[in-house]
């Protein structure tokens, strides 16, 4: 990871700017999202459709070319809808499409290219016709690996990883780990084992901003405006002799 060589105050400023951003383009397409958010590279988040909710302490990390995306498509208009927990985490190019009802629970994390829909969006074999959706749960604290795919109808049980790429057609239980296409079984967790999660990790949310904040100031101290922007300016600047 290269040098962050912005001054305190750029990177404040620019941390405001991403928050107003988010609050200015994207609560507005939602019906709700909760307090704490962390949305880096907003304008590469995208949420479409109706009845979206947003719990607390939401990270989303859009990417250019893997954008975050969260569509409902109900079959009437002001159908469907999605719920996102709190603590949750979208990876740069993962997505929700939901047709009905797609819900995740707390502290679910998805991964770089993870999808979760409720439809087959088109009938085999009338391609102009709208499948049936099914809707989709997703238990508390469940990874989703990877590429991976969970399809319509299926329910993953709480603290259950998907490995990279699998395709989950079928209910998960609690506590396991899933692979492959179909997904299957592959091991079992410890549920007697405690469990780190995201919602440990925001349990206070506004220390953790502190935190953060004290972090910056430390690393950040010593950078200076015209430094930075030369490096901006002359990329080979950055290169270490």
């Amino acid at each position: 990871m290269r040098d962050d060589l912005r001054p305190y105050w750029l990177k404040k400023y620019y941390l405001k700017f991403r928050f107003w951003y988010a609050e200015y383009f994207l609560r507005p397409q939602c019906k709700s999202l909760g307090p704490y958010h962390t949305i880096m590279k907003p304008w590469f988040v995208h949420f479409s459709g109706n009845n979206i909710h947003i719990g607390k302490c939401f990270t989303a990390i859009g990417e250019p070319g893997n954008r975050v995306e969260v569509g409902v498509w109900g079959r009437e208009a002001g159908d469907g809808r999605v719920i996102i927990g709190d603590d949750c985490l979208m990876s740069p190019g993962s997505r929700i499409s939901a047709g009905e009802e797609i819900v995740v629970g707390d502290g679910v994390m998805l991964a770089n290219g993870a999808y979760i829909t409720d439809s087959d969006w088109h009938t085999i074999y009338d391609r102009m016709a709208r499948d049936e959706p099914l809707p989709v749960r997703i238990g508390d604290n469940v990874w989703l690996g990877d590429g991976s795919t969970v399809l319509k109808g299926v329910s993953i049980g709480d603290n259950s990883v998907v490995a990279a790429r699998a395709v989950v057609t079928r209910d998960v239980p609690a506590n396991v780990v899933v692979a492959g296409s179909p997904a299957k079984v592959i091991r079992e967790l410890d549920s007697n084992r405690e469990f780190k999660t995201r919602m440990d990790y925001f349990a206070d949310p506004e220390a953790l901003d502190c935190f953060f904040d004290a972090v910056d100031r430390e690393v950040l101290k010593g950078n200076s405006f015209w430094r930075w922007l030369w490096s901006v300016l002359y990329p080979p600047s950055r290169i270490r002799k």
